[in-house]
């Protein structure tokens, strides 16, 4: 056993160190059959009803089917989702939190971790502008989730704890409780409603700009007429980084709307969040310090391994009223340095440790690392945004300054692109072209690139975060689109 695990750490050492290059394919793709089969050559994928212990050379093998089936994020033209390859020193650090196997519920099980994930936390929290105390036995503004959807939730409920307290002994009586969010939003709000027994109903959307952000006067009238309806609004959940376009929605005016409204603000800053990071780029957050609570994602920009998810609030003392059962098993007020555990201030007991490959990876690179991480992922973007207006073969369908460029590739006869004068039959063809184009790219290995609807038609979504990717990889991939665009809009040629 020893064996076998020492020769498949040397084949993931060898990954992490010797990645993909972008001579190399980012997958070598194949579909669902024929990995059952390349695996039911070997080892199986299933386990046999009565599983026999196999090999070394047949695990080996199946690692090594592993690593060249999967999908190489840390690759160059890697651009499909709001994450990327991780930093090596952030491998090493879940490898080694991972080896010590304990859970960051109690001191006395982590007593190392649950002292560093306070210093992550209140760090955090003071670049968002939150009060923080330093001290070592105060309570630390926030707390680790497993996703950015966990923390979500844990702030809707700390929201309407604050609004309706009894509920937390009584249950639900009926009342209608609204929450607020932009059209662009992540789901996650729509998913905690429905946890929470809320209903998905409960989820206002509020109309944004062509960028995809909030708008505020907008945002005024749906809590008005709401209330006029005869519903209660307690919460609106602001986004800092929209998914697909990355917009920044206005935080000081939203602000402004939840103070006089009494509405608790939790700011969706997963993606954006790491702008403050930047000193360049961190006036997109202007006003997030005013919010009762922040998720921030460091797996999705800094490089950290999945996942690595913080929840930051504004008042820490909301936490354990909302979370705590007092458990007397494992959360005894006379247990030594009891006071630390952080596990009756969240819905989770046993997290797994995160805080690790998070403070070895911000050791390593420091504060002007990680500002360097973040402005090159802008300047990657301003890049590609500056290309595409100098080539008539592609559009821009949001104007965008963060580091998310959606775009289509514009066949010739459509060239320039007016999408409100373009012809039915034409506009189904371009809709369609994005997804096939996408497929040649991920069935080649060439890249891998989002898609998604961006105003009413499919969209190439290219965003950075990977500091690996140079522009050479940037301009690769448009003239691969192109190609693959010439050949695949022929080919639905009527």
């Amino acid at each position: 056993m020893t064996e076998v695990a020492r020769r498949i750490a040397e084949q993931a050492m060898n990954y992490v160190f010797n990645p993909p290059t972008a001579a190399d394919p980012v997958i070598d793709y194949a579909r669902p059959d024929e990995l059952i089969a390349e695996f039911a050559a070997s080892v199986g994928l299933a386990i046999d009803p009565h599983q026999q212990a196999l090999a070394a050379d047949a695990l080996v093998g199946a690692c090594q089917t592993i690593i060249d089936r999967s999908m190489h994020t840390t690759h160059p033209r890697f651009f499909n989702q709001n994450f990327a390859g991780p930093e090596p020193i952030a491998v090493v650090g879940d490898w080694l939190a991972a080896a010590l196997n304990t859970t960051n519920a109690t001191f006395e099980v982590a007593p190392v971790f649950t002292m560093m994930e306070r210093t992550v936390i209140t760090k955090m929290a003071g670049l968002a502008g939150y009060p923080v105390d330093a001290a070592a036995n105060a309570l630390p503004p926030g707390i680790l989730c497993p996703g950015g959807s966990s923390g979500t939730l844990h702030a809707l409920q700390l929201a309407r704890h604050r609004l309706r307290p009894d509920v937390l002994h009584t249950g639900a009586t009926g009342e209608r409780l609204v929450v607020f969010v932009s059209d662009t939003a992540h789901y996650a709000t729509l998913k905690s409603a429905a946890l929470m027994g809320l209903g998905l109903q409960a989820v206002i959307e509020v109309d944004t700009d062509e960028n995809g952000a909030m708008i505020a006067v907008a945002l005024e009238a749906a809590v008005t007429q709401a209330r006029a309806e005869g519903a209660v609004p307690f919460a609106v959940v602001a986004t800092a980084g929209t998914t697909v376009t990355s917009a920044f929605d206005p935080l000081d005016l939203i602000a402004d709307t939840c103070e006089a409204e009494g509405l608790w603000l939790h700011v969706d800053g997963c993606w954006g969040g790491s702008a403050l990071f930047s000193s360049q780029h961190a006036g997109l957050m202007e006003g997030v310090h005013r919010s009762d609570s922040l998720i921030w994602n460091l797996h999705k920009m800094m490089g950290i391994t999945q996942q690595c998810s913080v929840l930051l609030v504004k008042d820490p003392t909301q936490l354990a009223p909302v979370f705590s059962t007092k458990a007397t098993y494992i959360f005894q007020a006379d247990k030594q340095f009891g006071e630390y555990d952080a596990g009756d201030r969240t819905f989770h007991c046993g997290r797994r440790v995160d805080v690790l490959k998070a403070w070895l990876t911000w050791k390593t690179f420091g504060d002007d690392g990680f500002a360097d991480r973040v402005d090159h992922g802008v300047a990657l973007a301003d890049h590609t945004r500056s290309k595409l207006n100098e080539r008539p073969d592609f559009a821009v369908l949001v104007p965008g300054s963060f580091t998310n460029v959606c775009f289509v590739w514009v066949p010739p006869e459509l060239r320039p692109l007016e999408m409100a004068t373009i012809a039915e039959p034409d506009h189904a063809r371009l809709h369609s072209l994005a997804t096939r184009i996408k497929a040649r790219m991920q069935h080649d290995g060439t890249a891998m690139i989002g898609v998604q609807p961006v105003n009413g038609i499919n969209a190439f979504r290219l965003l950075y975060m990977n500091r690996k990717v140079a522009t050479g990889d940037v301009d690769a991939v448009l003239d691969l689109i192109a190609d693959y665009g010439e050949q695949e809009w022929r080919g639905t040629a009527q």
